[in-house]
C-alpha cells in the first residue's frame, strides 16, 4: 500500500548544552547516525524531543540546524503543534519555507474537555491560514500526556475536508486496536505506531511504521522488521530485541532514561541532560540502567 509518509522514524531525543539549550552540533550528529543505522526519517521536536519545553526560537534553530547538516527536507517530520494556533501556523510556515513539507501536529491540549467541533475548528484554521499545499500534516494522538483524544469521528472529519493535507495519524496511546480500526477505515492514511513493539502487528494490518522512542537506540532492528515483514527467521530475532530494549527504556521516567541510554551507547554522558521540568535519573538508577543495559541483546 502506498502512503504519502511512512517507514521507521525515530522521535528523537534532543542532546542539551551544560546550560540546558540545545546541543545543536550533537543532535544533528544524532541525526546523521539515526539515518545511518537504518532510520527512514527523523521525527525531532516531539514529546521525546522535550520540544514543548523549548522555545519557538529554539525549535526552529533545531530544524535548521538539521538541514544546515545536509539532512533533506524529505527525511524531517518536525513537530510543529502548539496550545496557540498563532504559534503553530508560524512554526508549520517556517518548515514549509525551508521546504520540509512533512510535520506532526499536536491538537491544543491545555483546555479538557474540547469537544470534535472545536478541535476541528482549530486545525480548520490552522490549515487554511497556512494555505500551503504542499502541507502534508501527522495528526498526534497522545491522551495520556495530552488529555485531548482525536476521535475517530475528527480523524474522518479532517480527513474528508482536508484530503491532501490530512495524510497520517501517530497513534502514540499504545492501543493497537485503535490504530488497526483507523488503518481499516482509511486506506492510504499512514498510520504510525507510538510504541516500538507495535510496529510489527500495525504493518500487518495496514499501518504505514512507526515514530518511536527507542528507535534512538535500535533503528537497525525496526528497519529489518520493517524490510522483511514475512522473513521470521529475521524479523522474530529484531522483534524480542526491541522488546528488550523498550522494556528497559520504560523502567524509569521514559525521556531521562531514553537520554541517559543514549549516553551509555556511545559513551557521550552530555546525554543525561534534560530540562526542567525532567530531571535526569539519580546516581542508583544510572547504577542500575548500566547493569541492565550491558546484557540487552
Amino acid at each position: 500500500m502506498s502512503f504519502a509518509v511512512s517507514g521507521v522514524n525515530c522521535a528523537a531525543a534532543t542532546p542539551l548544552n551544560a546550560d540546558l539549550t540545545p546541543d545543536l552540533s550533537l543532535f544533528t550528529e544524532h541525526c546523521l547516525r539515526l539515518l545511518a543505522e537504518g532510520c527512514h526519517g527523523i521525527a525531532l521536536l516531539g514529546t521525546t524531543g522535550e520540544a514543548n519545553s523549548f522555545s519557538t526560537a529554539e525549535r526552529r534553530a533545531t530544524l535548521e540546524a538539521a538541514l544546515k547538516a545536509g539532512i533533506a527536507g524529505d527525511q524531517l517530520i518536525p513537530g510543529t503543534g502548539v496550545n496557540a494556533g498563532p504559534e503553530t501556523v508560524e512554526l508549520t510556515r517556517h518548515a514549509l519555507s525551508n521546504g520540509v513539507r512533512n510535520v506532526v501536529m499536536l491538537p491544543p491540549s491545555y483546555y479538557k474537555g474540547i469537544s470534535d467541533e472545536g478541535l476541528f475548528a482549530s486545525y480548520a484554521r490552522i490549515f487554511e491560514a497556512i494555505g500551503d499545499d504542499r502541507l502534508q500534516v501527522v495528526l498526534y494522538h497522545i491522551p495520556q500526556v495530552s488529555g485531548v483524544p482525536l476521535s475517530h469521528t475528527l480523524i474522518s472529519r479532517l480527513i474528508a475536508a482536508f484530503p491532501s493535507t490530512v495524510i497520517g495519524i501517530k497513534d502514540s496511546a499504545g492501543d493497537l486496536a485503535n490504530m488497526q480500526a483507523i488503518a481499516a477505515a482509511h486506506p492510504g492514511f499512514a498510520v504510525f505506531a507510538g510504541a516500538d513493539p507495535l510496529m510489527l502487528p500495525l504493518l500487518k494490518s495496514g499501518g504505514a511504521g512507526c515514530i518511536t522512542a527507542t528507535s534512538n537506540l535500535i533503528a537497525d532492528s525496526l528497519r529489518t522488521i520493517y524490510d522483511h515483514l514475512d522473513d521470521a527467521a529475521l524479523v522474530e530475532p529484531a522483534q524480542a530485541r526491541i522488546n528488550a530494549w523498550r522494556t528497559l527504556s520504560n523502567s524509569y521516567v521514559q525521556i531521562p532514561t531514553i537520554k541517559a541510554m543514549v549516553g551509555l551507547k556511545t559513551g557521550n554522558a552530555a546525554w543525561s541532560r534534560v530540562r526542567p521540568p525532567m530531571v535526569p535519573l539519580d546516581a542508583g538508577q544510572l547504577a542500575d540502567l548500566q547493569d541492565k543495559f550491558v546484557t540487552l541483546p
